[in-house]
């Protein structure tokens, strides 16, 4: 299969790509380095360095006789999106490197500012957000409608659209009951920050492109990813995956190990109760690969909540503290002011079964599961810079 991979220099962008390129799919990889760039800028810590996007398709070349086409470029912009399916003005780069492959027959759309924290920090950031993720989308969305309105898209959204309402959380859709008539509309979405409220906007534009073009579309409501090492990841060391263990770009779990590992005190954010849903970067490999393996039907936007278990805060320090602990380390848990506007107390019960009805099998994480990432961290803890794990990017 074709398959066309936005943003694919990223955390989860760049595992997708080896994964589907070792099982002999033709991978186009496209990012404009945003991640990156932004780590320089804002002096957040990386744990490892990461060699460029060329680079890193020329080593897996080296180890695997496979190839992963590279284009680096700004896909906010429309012509540049287009080109990917029409070959047309492509960038100088990719001429010289590549040939056009065709239209694809998936897109797995990862190219949106990923960051909660960013997308609040300040109004630039919130307007590179705001601007970057919802053209990218629009963009796709128009061209597959003018040049392959048979691809199947998936792309990444979050559980965070939903907030943390009173009421289950179904996946995607809710059935409504009014005045005795009945229908089927988005599930109310509450997003608690700039860049969740991008997703919500992306899923209505989704939705558009499903109702007025038959376009079809898979969106993975995801919860923040953990882990660092994937099948493909463990053929050469300069092949993992870039890891932040910041505030901006980290996510809790991969935050706390990182920190368990310095000593610098877990950072709970106020009472601690906050629950959200979580997977292994594994499962987000496992949740694509079924979603090419099974694609949505023509005229349909078909969503699934995208984690395998639920945790409170308290509940990820609690086991980074013993399994940090067992390892020698004198970990510390600190709860400070919450730099977020959210609840720390909610009920929280979303619904997560449809991945597992098409073949996904959850892997969950244990004090086994933990302790392996900790030996895996822990080769690089001279790399760790203790003055950028937390610099209190508020909200409000």
């Amino acid at each position: 299969m074709n398959i066309l991979i936005l943003g694919g220099d990223g955390y989860l962008g760049w595992p997708t790509a080896m994964h589907f390129s070792s099982r002999g799919h033709d991978v186009t990889v496209v990012d404009n380095y945003f991640r990156r760039n932004a780590c320089t800028t804002l002096d957040t810590g990386m744990l490892y360095p990461v060699p460029t996007l060329i680079e890193r398709a020329k080593i897996w070349h080296e180890k695997t006789g496979k190839e992963i086409k590279v284009v680096i470029d700004d896909l906010s912009e429309p012509e540049v999106m287009r080109s990917l399916f029409t070959g047309n003005n492509l960038s100088y780069q990719w001429a010289i490197n590549n040939k056009f492959s065709g239209k694809p027959e998936t897109v797995i759309h990862y190219a949106e500012q990923p960051s909660a924290p960013y997308s609040v920090a300040n109004y630039k950031q919130a307007d590179f957000t705001l601007i970057n993720n919802l053209r990218v989308t629009n963009n796709l969305i128009w061209a597959v409608r003018d040049f392959s309105p048979d691809t199947h898209i998936i792309k990444l959204g979050t559980m965070g659209v939903y907030g943390t309402p009173n009421i289950d959380i179904e996946e995607g859709w809710l059935e409504v009951e009014h005045k005795g008539r009945k229908d089927k509309f988005l599930f109310p979405r509450q997003a608690s920050s700039l860049y969740h409220t991008t997703k919500i906007m992306d899923t209505d534009l989704e939705w558009f492109g499903v109702r007025m073009w038959g376009l079809r579309i898979t969106d993975l409501m995801q919860g923040p990813v953990y882990g660092i090492e994937t099948e493909e990841s463990n053929i050469d060391d300069r092949l993992k995956t870039i890891f932040n263990y910041d505030e901006v770009f980290g996510t809790i779990v991969n935050r706390f190990i990182v920190q368990s590992i310095v000593g610098y005190p877990l950072t709970v954010y106020g009472k601690g109760g906050q629950t959200r849903g979580y997977l292994n970067i594994k499962d987000t490999l496992q949740c694509i690969e079924m979603a090419v393996k099974t694609p949505a039907e023509a005229n349909e936007l078909r969503i699934f909540n995208q984690i395998m278990e639920t945790f409170s805060a308290n509940e990820l320090a609690d086991l980074a503290q013993k399994v940090g602990n067992k390892l020698g380390y004198d970990v510390k848990i600190d709860h400070i002011e919450n730099p977020r506007k959210e609840a720390e107390e909610h009920y929280y019960n979303p619904t997560y079964q449809g991945l597992q009805d098409i073949g996904v099998t959850p892997h969950y994480l244990d004090e086994q599961v933990m302790e392996k990432m900790f030996k895996i961290i822990e080769k690089h803890k001279k790399n760790i810079r203790k003055d950028v794990i937390f610099k209190g990017v508020k909200w409000a």
